[in-house]
């Protein structure tokens, strides 16, 4: 099972890790991503091209099917205005073994935070605007996975 879905609407993780249950799966590893309080941001805009997004994601979905033995995944990325404190992105892997599980999710997080086609606005309290631009940090971890 791999599903993949962007979204402007909120999701309920706990909702989509019961899906797993019936895989038959020994390990399942996820991960939820929400807009950061940093300062005074009060929103985040995401901004995306629809079908070139969802190709993308599918994309990295499978190649992580590829690389371990996974009987799930499910990436879940929203976009429009967010605030802090709302949910972004939901990842879920699940294997016959933990290592797998949680491979694969740190590798599909990694993927999105650098890869994904996504262009992201902050709004400030004192009506700043700014887009996010690419940071060092998250490139080397993306890098770890080539």
């Amino acid at each position: 099972m791999i599903e993949v879905r962007v979204q402007a609407g909120d999701f309920d993780p706990g909702v989509e890790l019961d899906r797993f249950g019936s895989l038959g799966a020994g390990g399942i590893a996820s991960f939820t991503g929400l807009v950061r309080a940093d300062g005074d941001l009060v929103a985040m805009t995401l901004e995306h091209y629809p079908a070139m997004t969802e190709r993308s994601l599918r994309n990295i979905a499978d190649q992580a099917a590829e690389r371990w033995p996974l009987s799930g995944i499910v990436v879940i990325h929203r976009h429009g205005r967010l605030v802090p404190g709302d949910r972004i992105v939901f990842v879920a892997t699940a294997s016959s073994h933990r290592a797998a599980a949680l491979e694969s999710c740190a590798f599909l997080i990694d993927w999105l935070k650098t890869d994904a086609p996504f262009w992201k606005r902050e709004e400030w309290a004192d009506g700043r605007h700014r887009w996010v631009e690419a940071k060092v940090d998250d490139d080397q971890a993306r890098q770890r996975w080539e």
